[in-house]
């Protein structure tokens, strides 16, 4: 039986132009396809030379309502003048578009790098811009864009990878016993959902430009209720603990400037790693129908790299038993 193509094979360099050029732009060139898994991601210039970056959104990922509920985010924050880069709107006001099957958005393109997380200056300045970013979150709540949930994340992503057909008989007793103590342990760290406030969500160094000392956030594509720490634990990455606490020092001076910070938020870092390592694989296994990610990851089918996942979350779940000294 032949396979259905995947729905962003028929998006070709002709369709993005199309698209764009429906909402009244004119592009001279093609467009430059931009490093994104989760949805494509197009850089292109218009007729005054100005940079766009196009988003077009994977289908049936997420709602209409979700969407549009990042892109008002979005504009909240660009009216309280934090660094971000919020979706071009038409004449009617309208962010999300349409066109040839496919829904999309336009953002300008901001200039500049991925920050250095062992500059103490940039820390700050990061530190800076998530604080400023959260104190407009706290302001009100996503009604449609849900809320991280600790115990339902891990099981899902347990689930989904237990369920799939990548684990040998070995490695999937191994799996199931090393991340059921997981869950057992991680049930400790749940939140209540008073403590959430909207946030990133997804705040790696991929997703923050600037230079010098001054930094946006992009891709709110992950934007959730969530403990303000989710925006913070990425950017602590030292191995030895004297360069993570100058590291998180840094961080939460620049973010104190703009809004509090409640330090017991800071035993959830630990718990939030691990959720993001569990994930990751999950989100992989969900997304191999996907030609982009067999091609890029191809390691994913190597039953080395399981192996490697399993030991690797044995690692965290002894992190997990003691109480971080860099915190301190």
């Amino acid at each position: 039986m032949e396979t259905s193509p995947h729905p962003f094979a028929s998006l070709s360099p002709a369709r993005v132009v199309a698209a764009v050029e429906s909402l009244g732009f004119w592009l001279p060139g093609e467009p430059f396809t931009l490093n994104s898994y989760e949805n494509r991601v197009y850089l292109v210039h218009d007729e005054e030379r100005r940079r766009w970056v196009v988003k077009f959104y994977r289908p049936e990922r997420w709602s209409d309502a979700r969407i549009q509920e990042e892109h008002d985010f979005l504009a909240e924050l660009e009216a309280a003048k934090v660094a971000v880069a919020a979706p071009w709107r038409d004449a009617e006001g309208v962010s999300l578009h349409r066109a040839q099957g496919f829904r999309f958005s336009l953002f300008p393109c901001l200039p500049g790098q991925a920050p250095e997380l062992e500059n103490p200056a940039h820390l700050f300045a990061l530190g800076g811009v998530i604080g400023a970013v959260h104190a407009v979150g706290k302001r009100g709540r996503f009604v449609h864009r849900g809320a991280m949930d600790l115990d339902e994340m891990v099981l899902e992503a347990r689930e989904r990878v237990l369920g799939s057909a990548w684990l040998g008989k070995r490695q999937r007793e191994a799996y199931a016993r090393v991340t059921d103590a997981l869950h057992e342990r991680l049930a400790d760290h749940a939140w209540l959902a008073e403590r959430a406030i909207r946030v990133h969500g997804d705040c790696h160094i991929g997703n923050i430009l600037g230079r010098d000392e001054h930094f946006a956030l992009v891709d709110f594509d992950d934007c959730l209720m969530a403990p303000a720490v989710q925006d913070l634990w990425m950017l602590i990455t030292a191995e030895r603990d004297e360069e993570r606490h100058m590291q998180l020092s840094e961080v939460m001076e620049g973010y104190e400037e703009q809004r509090e910070f409640d330090r017991s938020e800071l035993s959830l870092m630990e718990p939030l790693r691990t959720l993001r390592l569990l994930r990751h694989s999950a989100w992989l296994v969900a997304r191999w129908e996907d030609p982009a990610f067999p091609a890029a990851f191809p390691w994913l089918a190597d039953e080395g790299y399981w192996d490697g996942q399993i030991r690797s979350l044995e690692q965290q779940r002894q992190v997990l038993e003691r109480e971080p000294r860099w915190l301190g």
